[in-house]
């Protein structure tokens, strides 16, 4: 029988990344939304506190093991920032919230910064229960530079300006399945799906 799990994001970029990577397992990932259930509060400072919370919340209100991720762009010039505020960082400087502006808005607060050192991080917990007291957690990290200017089409965030020094390419400008297998979601959901098959299968 397939495993059920809630995916505690409505992200459908995430879902399909996450899905792909956890098919292996034969677990069944839903979105909360299909489920009616609501967001959850995001007042932590770390990755990991999100994450929990998120995914306490999402098997609290289903009733089934949830799986969360809280990622973000951790920026060494800035002390690791935008890091858990990096969905909204645009709305920080007088813009709309979303990907494209984002994206514009570092490359403005980036101007003539010459450290240009930066982490994209994903930090993956999945609970059984609400009260689960040993959440799993897996956490993925992938070291590049900011571009000067974006490049390519592919994946979303701020793909299209985290240069890999490793291939010579921003995210956005490799093949799908090259940045799954390699990015920071790509590792954090590789060491889960061991964790999940080790504690829980």
């Amino acid at each position: 029988m397939t495993k059920r799990i809630v995916l505690a994001s409505n992200n459908r970029g995430k879902l399909a990344e996450l899905q792909a990577m956890l098919a292996p397992l034969g677990v069944e990932l839903v979105r909360q939304a299909d489920l009616g259930i609501s967001e959850a509060e995001e007042p932590h400072r770390t990755f990991v506190e999100n994450a929990l919370a998120k995914a306490r919340h999402a098997a609290r209100e289903s009733g089934l093991p949830a799986l969360a991720d809280d990622a973000g762009l951790c920026v060494d010039a800035f002390g690791g920032l935008p890091g858990v505020d990096t969905a909204f960082y645009a709305t920080q400087f007088g813009y709309e919230k979303g990907d494209a502006n984002n994206v514009k808005a570092l490359l403005e607060q980036m101007q003539g910064v010459a450290h240009r050192r930066a982490a994209m991080v994903s930090t993956l917990v999945a609970v059984r229960t609400p009260e689960d007291p040993e959440p799993l957690i897996a956490v993925g990290r992938v070291v590049g530079e900011i571009a000067r200017e974006p490049a390519g089409s592919n994946g979303f965030g701020f793909d299209p300006v985290m240069f890999i020094p490793e291939f010579g390419k921003t995210f956005a400008q490799l093949p799908i399945e090259v940045k799954n297998a390699n990015s920071h979601r790509g590792k954090a959901a590789r060491q889960m799906m061991e964790l999940i098959r080790e504690r829980w299968l």
